[in-house]
């Protein structure tokens, strides 16, 4: 996590050490899972700065239209090896799982063939760095026999994984109505229920994946990615935080092209 002691901000010899990493290293490849509501387009976007879909690619380099892609889609058929880019910030190479809603075995040996694939990768840019897993908390069950199938059944070696709670203020408007219940007044329960909300669901249901035998490395919560000016930089921060070694995060910070000087103050403390 970010240390809390004040740092000077990064020299412009500190910014084009991380920009040289990634001419060097190539760019930051990361595998998304998730139900189909999950929000990961949307948080993929706000990650990237943008409001554009992404392009799509083959795993040979080949662009792959949207009129091709979308029927298959719409049938369930799709590739994971496609590579997914913004071009407001080509650093990154995303990966969709797509599919992952039942928890069936298929789905799961496809992403276990994929990350042992990619780990067996000489060359840095072509590796699987991180796993974002989405988990929309808008549904009645937090967790879905996918979920529990993959952090029961799903070794990642050593690519971290990081739990990412989407839709969670859906979480904060039913502490609202908790503490209201409680007799708490409306102003006093709009301030406390995100605190509540968080302190409610690391009781009932976080446990239910860190005790699981492949739990996540991290977590954090994701609120109002919906809206135009949403930002995560908890996930950025997060992602830093549980990467195995430094070039691996110098090379994430220098994709970070909305909070650059912030993550590469990070790294430089490591």
């Amino acid at each position: 996590m970010l240390q809390d002691e004040p740092t000077s901000a990064p020299s412009s010899a500190d910014i084009k050490r991380a920009q040289k990493v990634r001419e060097k290293c190539g760019r930051f490849r990361i595998l998304t899972i998730g139900r189909a509501n999950a929000g990961k387009t949307t948080v993929l976007q706000r990650i990237c700065n943008t409001t554009e879909q992404p392009e799509i690619y083959d795993s040979k380099g080949v662009k792959i239209e949207n009129s091709v892609v979308a029927p298959s889609a719409a049938r369930g058929s799709h590739d994971i090896e496609n590579e997914l880019v913004f071009r407001s910030n080509a650093g990154f190479i995303f990966h969709d799982s797509r599919g992952f809603e039942a928890g069936g075995a298929t789905e799961l040996d496809q992403v276990k063939v994929f990350i042992e694939e990619h780990s067996k990768q000489k060359v840095l840019q072509d590796q699987v760095h991180a796993i974002w897993y989405c988990i929309p908390m808008d549904d009645s069950r937090p967790f879905t026999a996918a979920e529990k199938a993959f952090f029961s059944d799903c070794g990642t070696g050593r690519v971290p994984v990081i739990a990412i709670f989407t839709k969670f203020d859906a979480l904060d408007n039913k502490a609202y109505r908790t503490l209201i219940k409680e007799n708490i007044s409306r102003k006093d329960a709009r301030a406390q229920a995100p605190r509540r909300a968080v302190d409610d669901f690391e009781k009932s249901h976080l446990d239910d994946i860190y005790s699981r035998q492949y739990p996540p490395k991290g977590h954090v919560y994701l609120r109002d990615m919906n809206k135009p000016e949403a930002k995560c930089p908890e996930l950025t921060a997060q992602t830093a935080a549980v990467l195995d070694g430094k070039v691996l995060q110098q090379l994430f910070v220098s994709t970070q092209q909305n909070n650059l000087e912030l993550c590469i103050e990070y790294a430089v403390k490591q």
